[in-house]
């Protein structure tokens, strides 16, 4: 059933300002609108209010006239009128009518303006015209007063209406459309509809046309998803959100040895999420082919695990890789020299999506093969519709796997536990999530959380701005999520071809090459745990847990903190301490390049437990660094430490001036 039009019984002869139309209508308040040729017909203003609770009921809207864009402008007025009562809560008619008066008044955005609702179904004058800018500003000024008068005259605080108790409160039975928005998400999503399907028409090859397609599909629905959410305004309650219970979270110590590791091996595939670039380090192309230690990249070192793995236990484990279409060629030809070892080596590609304009909420490309800058890959939360549209979820099941172990690829951490997968058999959990105690390091990192009964995975982007502070701090969460995550793929089958996820949405803010604002909506992979049955999560050590995010964390693994056995970072026995040292290094050392260019040798750090280095330093041969080291050059001034410096608890600044700290 279709949604309610304007009637269009006025737009002969009513001027146009672009495509929205200034209507006649009646009205009590000084302005440009003509009077209706019969007052006695509904003008756009009764339409409106009239329509405004059936259209509510519509998640779409076909414009058919110009009249409809009038429609939709008053009817969103309305709501946002309904709202700012509801929000006072105790406002009497003439306290609404006071409010209400001032806010039409007051400034607002016009068509093609940012924040004007109907940009997307909107063409302005052509060329630019401050006279029709007036003249459209003028009517609905005029428009806005005499809507608010109607309004709340006869309708929300209608002394006809008994829920008002003779106007002195508003209706029960308006306030209930008070977060009314669904004729804006409707007029989008249509929109948004249009421009995917004019893209999908535009490509002549079968088989792209028909992988666009599905994509495009896959990103509707979560753009409408996302409309939706908008609209309702959907938070999470914070009341609601309780720390996770005993049985939610399992420690690591807990889990018993493998009886037949060999057998549960076999049933296992390992894959790694390989979409980020190595921008953030200065680098060019897949972060996973920096160079990380001992001449081997972050995939060399995967490899030499999975080979390992399979060779020891003699068992075929398959390495899978999620490429995103920024890392797909590049990886493609690096993989080709694993070619004779002991792996079976699978890729595909996640989702690529169009940024969308914030403003106008349309697709920023305009056909399927645009520039790169005009796409985004979804987030990791893409990886089950990936898999299941590469086939090979049914590829891997027929071959007799049963459990994915999934994890980021710059995580070195990140190895086969035969513990873990044990307890994945025993316990018959379909998603397990490995998180490890919070440091200050880690505060932004996602949580999980016991939401009414349900484990859920808590992001920093969900969380209200007024609680922020409270997700931070380690003493109320006091873990987060490694993105380590053992997955049954039989539910992942299971699931995807049912009702699917609704995982929730992370809206990322952008500027386009253009110097467009863009908005890219992203999911996180282990949002999809409140998907699965008898999920938890496993509280493990923080040796899982090693990320090379930038190059002070660089600096950590290339250390003699660690050893490297079979592909696999383990802590040197050497070091007291089992804890990480907490390494920040200024921006000269931000890009791969100028941190080799500054280290002759990487510093034993096996004594360390706090560096922070700024400034143009360099470090000579064979330096130790012990206890806390603070080393500060100031602007136009260099420090060089000699080979064989030994500093410990020192503040170093200037010309190598030590300062016992």
């Amino acid at each position: 059933m279709p949604a309610y039009n304007a009637s269009a019984a006025d737009l002969d002869g009513a001027r146009l300002v672009g495509n929205f139309p200034l209507l006649p209508f009646r009205s009590s308040v000084r302005g440009p609108a003509a009077q209706p040729a019969d007052p006695s017909i509904p003008d756009i203003i009764d339409e409106s209010l009239q329509l405004f609770r059936a259209n509510s009921l519509f998640r779409n809207f076909e414009i058919k006239t110009p009249a409809d864009r009038a429609l939709i402008y008053l009817i969103l007025f309305i709501g946002d009128c309904l709202g700012r009562i509801a929000q006072a809560r105790t406002w009497t008619h003439q306290d609404a009518l006071k409010h209400l008066t001032t806010h039409s008044l007051s400034h607002f955005s016009l068509p093609g303006e940012p924040g004007f609702p109907l940009n997307q179904v909107f063409t302005p004058p052509s060329p630019p015209s401050p006279v029709e800018k007036d003249a459209l500003r003028s009517w609905l000024v005029q428009a806005r007063q005499e809507t608010v008068v109607r309004l709340l005259e006869r309708h929300v605080y209608s002394v006809a209406d008994e829920s008002t108790e003779g106007g002195k409160r508003p209706s029960k039975w308006w306030m209930a459309f008070s977060d009314f928005k669904s004729a804006a998400t409707g007029v989008s999503a249509k929109a948004m509809r249009n421009e995917l399907n004019a893209m999908i028409q535009g490509i002549d090859d079968p088989d792209f046309k028909k992988a666009f397609e599905a994509e495009m599909q896959s990103f509707f629905i979560l753009f409408n998803r996302y409309l939706a959410e908008r609209a309702k305004g959907q938070k999470i309650d914070w009341d609601k959100i309780q720390p996770p219970s005993p049985e939610q979270v399992v420690p690591y110590a807990d889990l018993a040895e493998s009886s037949n590791p060999g057998e549960l091996l076999n049933k296992l595939a390992v894959l790694k999420l390989n979409g980020g670039l190595g921008t953030t380090m200065g680098c060019v192309g897949p972060k996973s082919v920096i160079e990380v230690r001992e001449g081997m990249t972050f995939l060399d070192l995967s490899v030499r695990q999975i080979e390992h793995l399979n060779s020891a236990h003699n068992v075929n484990v398959p390495f899978i890789l999620m490429n995103s279409f920024n890392t797909d060629d590049d990886t493609a030809r690096i993989i080709q020299k694993y070619a004779n070892h002991r792996i079976e080596l699978m890729t595909f590609n996640q989702s690529r999506y169009p940024r969308v304009n914030k403003e106008t909420l349309l697709p920023t490309p305009k056909s399927a093969v645009e520039d790169k800058g005009a796409w985004y890959p979804p987030g990791h939360g893409d990886l089950f519709d990936a898999i299941m549209n590469s086939g090979l979820v049914d590829k891997l099941l027929a071959s007799g796997k049963e459990y994915l172990f999934v994890s980021n690829v710059d995580n070195l951490g990140a190895v086969v536990d035969t513990r873990i997968l044990e307890h994945m058999h025993s316990s018959g959990a379909e998603f397990l999530m490995e998180v490890t105690d919070k440091t200050k390091a880690d505060v932004k990192g996602g949580t999980l959380i016991n939401y009414e009964g349900n484990v859920r995975l808590l992001e920093i982007a969900q969380v209200p701005n007024d609680h922020v502070e409270d997700f931070k701090s380690v003493r109320k969460f006091k873990i987060f999520n490694t993105n380590n995550l053992w997955i049954n793929l039989r539910a992942i089958k299971r699931i995807m071809e049912n009702d699917g996820m609704d995982l929730e949405i992370i809206v990322n803010h952008k500027q386009s090459d253009k110097g467009e604002a863009v908005i890219q909506l992203e999911t996180a992979v282990g949002a999809a745990i409140k998907h699965f049955n008898n999920a938890h999560g496993i509280n493990v050590p923080r040796s899982r847990f090693l990320p090379v995010k930038s190059c002070s964390d660089l600096l950590l693994i290339t250390s003699d903190l660690y050893q490297l056995e079979h592909g696999q970072l383990r802590m040197n026995p050497s070091r007291m301490f089992q804890s990480t040292p907490v390494v920040k290094l200024g921006d000269h050392f931000k890009k791969v390049s100028a941190f080799q260019k500054r280290f002759k040798t990487i510093p034993s750090l096996l004594e360390l437990d706090h560096l922070t280095v700024a400034g143009d330093v360099s470090f000579g041969r064979a330096v130790t660094l012990r206890g806390t080291v603070i080393i500060v050059a100031n602007d136009g001034q260099r420090i060089e430490l000699p080979d064989g410096t030994t500093l410990e608890n020192k503040l170093v600044s200037g010309h190598l001036k030590l300062t016992d700290h």
